[in-house]
């Protein structure tokens, strides 16, 4: 008997489910910083045994959009719920029920099950969780609860095992060497834009999308030119900085990331360019990746 199933990750912004992803899989699939918004995309992390396939996607953060691109990370969310076999709610210790009320009342109506993660319960105490899993059963009454602290890894292994036990009968949905469904070039604009949030503030990080232009592999060596897009003039200054000095930071840190990411060495060259309000652009959701179709 072969077990494999969609394990799909949703929440509002800064629960950690990126974190969560990541040690689920056994693999850093997702970005993750301490900033909200950081997950842009819809990112599928696959955990392979001989026995099963979970094929986890984490999700942006469910928010209110301001301009299309959030229009778009949000139908990367509710997109996630009509293709789940297993769903994952995650929450924290702090945020209530009646946050993104919209998108909970779609998470009501689903069938399949249901199990919600209170994450960061490191920051909390007994009777706190207990009020909150009473105020979460009374909106989700068909779902389990699971306390969790992802940063302490407390509690991934009982989620773990409960997704296995709920996985549906079926063959793998992809070959078994197969661990992500993003390719490297992917990788590579994430770990770019993971540094950015890191360095920079404000708008600027969320203003940014790297893009990258070329990749070229050997058996010892990957080359690898990108571009990082900004709105305006303004943000291309700062994000290259004082003789250059912020953006040679960013790119020798994200090489550094690259190299353990590849396992090999990496020649990076960032470049900046403007691309003018990008994010409210059907043109630029397109041709950056975002656009569903």
């Amino acid at each position: 008997m072969h077990k494999s199933g969609f394990v799909n990750i949703v929440g509002n912004p800064n629960v950690g489910k990126s974190t969560l992803m990541n040690l689920l899989v056994g693999e850093r699939i997702s970005i993750a910083t301490f900033k909200a918004q950081t997950t842009r995309h819809r990112i599928m992390g696959i955990l392979n045994t001989p026995e099963m396939q979970i094929c986890f996607s984490d999700t942006p953060g469910v928010l209110k959009p301001n301009y299309k691109l959030q229009e778009q990370m949000l139908q990367f969310s509710e997109g996630a719920l009509e293709d789940a076999d297993i769903l994952l709610y995650v929450t924290d210790m702090v945020e209530t029920p009646d946050k993104n009320a919209d998108f909970l009342q779609k998470v009501q109506h689903l069938s399949v099950p249901i199990l919600v993660l209170i994450n960061k319960i490191d920051l909390s105490n007994q009777e706190a969780l207990a009020q909150k899993v009473e105020e979460w059963h009374a909106v989700l009454p068909q779902a389990e609860f699971f306390p969790i602290s992802a940063l302490h890894k407390f509690g991934i292994d009982q989620v773990l095992q409960r997704i296995k036990e709920l996985l549906p009968e079926s063959p793998a949905y992809f070959d078994k060497d197969t661990w992500t469904d993003k390719p490297a070039r992917f990788f590579v604009t994430e770990i770019i834009r993971e540094k950015i949030l890191l360095y920079y503030n404000k708008e600027i990080p969320y203003s940014v999308e790297p893009v990258v232009e070329s990749f070229k592999e050997t058996d010892d060596l990957i080359r690898i030119e990108a571009v990082v897009y900004v709105e305006r003039e303004s943000q291309k200054g700062i994000i290259i900085g004082h003789q250059g000095v912020a953006l040679k930071r960013v790119s020798s840190e994200a090489r550094r990331e690259l190299e353990r990411f590849f396992g090999k060495k990496i020649y990076l060259q960032c470049f900046v360019k403007v691309d003018k309000d990008w994010r409210n652009s059907e043109r630029a959701m397109k041709q950056y990746g975002y656009k569903l179709e």
